[in-house]
């Protein structure tokens, strides 16, 4: 039995009941891949459910607005994926009827849609023979051939790629793609793989020079930036001061607070004696202030601070409005000021 087939026969053994795996309506597979991209199966469930709910067709999921969307997205990070999944939605409503595409050559044309999404559309869809590639598959090939080329470098991809097409099994890719993927997330794990019951041991590199916990290599990652962010909120019985972000940077067309960002982190009194914040006056505005939230970004460290003002400013700045406080559950936000906004008015 050759190294696919031993993965397959282990995967229908052993696979997860997943509601995507039970269709081959490229529309909902689109869905799944999508959200769980850099997510976990356990964490994107239920904006899978939420999201196939809420849109059941394409057509559906084209008419939404982009404020929908991202506020049913909201927790999950990542916010680009839902806003290019809007665009794909839209562009497949316009240039196929509302039909989505299988075929490979047509999905990797769409908005936020690469070699490996198209491939495990195409392939779980309408069996195209295409490999996938994700983590686990980088994982599982890495250790089993004893490969040390990056994973993410372009010699890699491309060596990687080349490998997976190599041992597709060509007569049924669906099930091969899934086999590969549903074996590195459950059995070659990146830490502590279950060797002593891989089915694939005998026949595994890394397993017989012990290398698994020094394979997959990896380049290392680009150096994480410091932001700090100091939030201010204003509000009365009625209306809460809001901001809608830009189209560029992190949390692109989603709403939080009025912001001043600093290049260090700064004391609440520091804060207010900024340029920025003559705009209310002369008397100190401060009721109260969170102390310092750390938020974790991919690239990116977030120190935020909430200022509790009580006094509205002089002059609005671009961008800033007011907001009725009985409508603020209806705003798209990044979710750390989702939580503590909601732990203020308790919505």
């Amino acid at each position: 039995m050759n190294f696919s087939a031993q993965l397959i026969a282990w995967y229908q053994h052993n696979k997860r009941d997943l509601p995507w795996r039970k269709t081959t309506d490229a529309y909902i597979i689109w869905l799944s891949e999508i959200i769980l991209q850099q997510t976990r199966v356990e964490q994107g469930m239920p904006y899978f459910y939420r999201f196939a709910e809420r849109y059941p067709t394409v057509t559906d999921f084209a008419a939404a607005s982009e404020d929908e969307v991202l506020r049913l997205w909201q927790g999950l990070g990542y916010y680009s994926r839902g806003r290019n999944m809007l665009k794909t939605a839209k562009l497949v409503q316009e240039q196929y009827g509302g039909n989505f595409p299988t075929a490979y050559n047509d999905l990797i044309k769409l908005k936020g849609i690469g070699e490996y999404t198209a491939a495990a559309i195409s392939s779980f869809s309408a069996n195209e023979a295409k490999a996938v590639v994700d983590g686990n598959v980088y994982r599982v090939l890495a250790r089993y051939f004893g490969i040390d080329e990056p994973i993410n470098s372009p010699k890699g991809k491309k060596l990687f790629q080349k490998l997976a097409d190599e041992v597709l099994d060509v007569s049924q890719p669906a099930l091969h793609n899934q086999a590969m993927m549903e074996f590195g997330a459950m059995l070659c794990k990146p830490k502590k793989p279950a060797c002593g019951i891989c089915p694939v041991r005998t026949g595994c590199e890394a397993f017989k020079t012990n290398a698994t916990s020094s394979l997959p290599v990896k380049l290392k990652k680009i150096k994480v930036k410091q932001r700090f962010f100091n939030y201010l909120l204003i509000f009365d019985e009625k209306r809460v001061l809001m901001k809608k972000r830009g189209n560029s940077d992190i949390w692109a067309n989603m709403y939080d607070l009025p912001l001043i960002e600093t290049d260090e982190l700064l004391e609440p009194m520091q804060v207010l004696a900024l340029p920025e914040m003559k705009i209310f006056g002369e008397s100190n505005p401060l009721k109260d202030n969170s102390g310092v939230i750390k938020h974790v970004l991919t690239h990116q460290h977030l120190f935020i601070r909430f200022l509790i003002l009580d006094k509205f400013p002089g002059e609005m700045q671009k961008d800033w409005f007011y907001a009725d406080i009985n409508d603020l559950d209806k705003l798209a936000m990044p979710k750390t000021i989702f939580i503590f906004i909601k732990d203020i008015f308790n919505f």
